[in-house]
């Protein structure tokens, strides 16, 4: 991959970083477009990675063990992912049924998968393995048409100016002094050379934010400049409130939109925005040698459903190994997920969150003048669905195209399910209206 010489990117980066402009954020015709699409896709994949998986914990193991900037330096010698192979997760991914992926370019570790020019901590300067692992996904991803998204947190245990400290990395033994405007120049710096390096990027998917909430983040420079490089990319920030000005989409972790299960939402009044919900495989994010709470595929594929069924998108996360494997366990639930999506993909991709507001049985999907109704947890074999405000058409059981009975009942429609309806993941009604 030919880069950018370091004098073209930080006269780009200064051409891009005048005087942050006051008005309201006004998209771009081609963000509006990518929204659209980002809406229609329904389903990407996480892709957590970095050094960190050498240890087999997880991806915050340089905070939770305490582990000082200089000992943790040592880590990156060992990370030397021969096996890795671009096109098997792309692949696996589309396979999957998902529209994109999401890499972590810079963890909170500050270290850097791509080849930086900014920094000597980067994948290129500090592995035996020496090669830009994002440049070989990106590459991937446009063979296959699989959009790429890249997650860059804001966060560094690892950078001196990032001053002062925020609620972690404090044992990270750095010097108590640092420039915090100088360290926001870096990190605009190497989001300049991911926007610039890489082809056309679909999102910047930041995260860290929370660690340092009363900051000047200086937000609306930084998304300026990633909006004018491309204009397209969708901004979206982990930072477990409402949207900020300048983001084109919301993201909520762990946690179905309108929800804190996970315990980080309780802030995160739903906006206007694209919506994302992200969660793992298992517990962990980053590769966990001991974490064996695997999510089955009824669950993933409910997961996914329920997403839909509140207008948001679900993006699935996946921590390979150190050598730059996706483990077996996960390759074999995604498959199964995967022929789940070939088979009734079409009550997902390509819907908003149907009129039907998400129910303890289920949600709805709507395309068009087609309603899908999810039944995920139900007890008999006559179903009640709240009386729709159209006219109805038909109701027939999705798979088979099989007209159902139905009755007009002062509490709604009542349904007629066949013998074993309820054998399905997802029994799913289709409904015409008009």
């Amino acid at each position: 991959m030919k880069h950018l010489p370091l004098i073209s990117i930080l006269l780009l980066f200064l051409m891009s970083n005048g005087p942050t402009n006051a008005q309201t954020y006004q998209p771009s015709a081609e963000n509006l477009e990518n929204r659209e699409w980002f809406q229609d896709a329904k389903f990407g994949m996480f892709i957590h990675w970095g050094i960190y998986s050498v240890l087999g914990v997880h991806e915050w193991v340089m905070e939770t063990q305490s582990i000082d900037k200089k000992t943790y330096e040592k880590v990156a010698s060992f990370f030397n992912p021969t096996e890795f192979n671009a096109e098997e997760w792309v692949l696996l991914a589309k396979a999957t049924g998902m529209k994109y992926i999401t890499v972590t370019t810079k963890h909170h570790d500050g270290f850097a998968l791509f080849d930086s020019q900014l920094t000597d901590w980067d994948i290129m300067d500090r592995t035996v393995y020496q090669q830009d692992v994002i440049g070989a996904l990106a590459k991937a991803c446009k063979k296959h048409g699989i959009k790429l998204f890249f997650y860059y947190s804001q966060l560094d245990w690892h950078h001196n100016d990032y001053f002062p400290r925020g609620q972690t990395g404090k044992a990270a033994g750095r010097p108590d002094t640092g420039n915090w405007d100088s360290y926001i120049d870096f990190m605009n710096g190497q989001l300049t050379e991911l926007l610039t390096n890489y082809g056309d990027v679909t999102g910047i998917w930041f995260d860290g934010w929370w660690d340092k909430k009363d900051a000047d983040w200086q937000l609306r420079k930084t998304y300026d400049l990633i909006h004018k490089i491309q204009p397209q990319a969708l901004i979206g920030g982990n930072h477990h409130q409402a949207p900020k000005e300048g983001e084109d989409f919301q993201m909520f972790e762990k946690d179905l939109p309108g929800e804190n299960k996970g315990g980080f939402s309780a802030e995160a009044k739903i906006g206007q925005l694209p919506l994302e919900t992200a969660e793992t495989m298992a517990h962990r994010w980053g590769f966990s040698l001991q974490d064996k709470t695997y999510k089955s595929s009824k669950e993933l594929i409910h997961y996914l459903v329920k997403a839909a069924g509140h207008n948001s998108n679900f993006l699935l996360n996946v921590g390979p190994m150190p050598n730059g494997k996706i483990q077996q366990e996960f390759i074999d639930t995604l498959n199964v997920v995967g022929q789940w999506t070939s088979k009734y993909g079409e009550s997902i991709f390509g819907t908003r969150g149907g009129p039907i507001a998400p129910q303890s049985w289920g949600v709805s999907t709507q395309r068009d003048n087609t309603v899908f109704v999810h039944i995920l947890d139900w007890r008999s074999d006559a179903f009640l669905i709240p009386e729709l405000d159209k006219q109805i058409k038909y109701i027939r059981e999705f798979e088979t195209k099989m007209d159902l009975s139905f009755d007009v009942t002062k509490y709604g429609l009542l349904v007629a399910l066949p013998e074993n309806w309820e054998n399905r993941t997802d029994y799913i009604l289709e409904i015409g209206i008009e």
